[in-house]
């Protein structure tokens, strides 16, 4: 009777080990979650009083992509990153154009590009000491991929306001986090965990 009662608590035991693996990674495949994006660098030569590169008005940029999401890839369309003037975005600086491409499952990725700056417009946004403030701004559209093939396009518009030095290069090595003021992606998910909780939590309770 007693090695009955044993094997039936191990046999709950082990159903609830299994519900909880399986809401886990039902979590795991429902949360989407966007990808985050930062400026790791940025670089306008032509900035500089003491450079002998003032003719040269290229632009110089690179991102840093990070897929949160564990059980799904993300396919980007064409990145597309608008640099301004100033925070409040009064005139362009330059546009620059970078590759769509696939991340997979928690991956990073670092992309470099490069564009042609507006020197009329960029050389009054710098101050008597030489520094300036640029409003970054990237958009693109990604495509979540699981086993089943690929989500609808949903787009990302997000920006940050980047300090750049006398040297007209990015103050700081610290990477700049791109946000968006948009709603975060994922809202109906938390709702659908937290009652997968409840229902954890009440079966645990009955087999107590």
């Amino acid at each position: 009777m007693s090695a009955s009662r044993d094997q039936q608590g191990c046999g709950c035991c082990g159903g609830i080990f299994s519900l909880g693996l399986s809401a886990v990674f039902l979590w795991l495949w429902i949360h989407t979650s966007n990808p985050r994006c930062s400026i790791q660098t940025l670089s306008l030569p032509s900035l500089s009083r003491a450079s002998n590169l003032t003719t040269d008005p290229t632009l110089s940029l690179s991102l840093r992509l990070v897929n949160p999401n564990q059980l799904k890839g993300i396919q980007y369309d064409l990145l597309n990153v608008t640099v301004y003037d100033f925070p409040n975005k009064s005139n362009v600086v330059g546009n620059i154009s970078m590759p769509g491409f696939y991340q997979g499952y928690a991956k990073k990725a670092s992309k470099l590009g490069q564009g042609i700056a507006n020197m009329t417009v960029a050389l009054p946004a710098i101050s008597e000491n030489g520094k300036g403030v640029f409003r970054v701004q990237m958009a693109t559209a990604v495509k979540f991929k699981t086993i089943y093939g690929y989500s609808k396009r949903h787009r990302i518009r997000v920006g940050a306001d980047v300090v750049v030095n006398a040297s007209g290069v990015k103050v700081g090595p610290k990477g700049i986090r791109l946000r968006s003021m948009a709603p975060k992606m994922g809202s109906s998910c938390v709702v659908l965990l937290g009652a997968l909780v409840h229902f954890l939590v009440f079966t645990l309770l009955h087999f107590w």
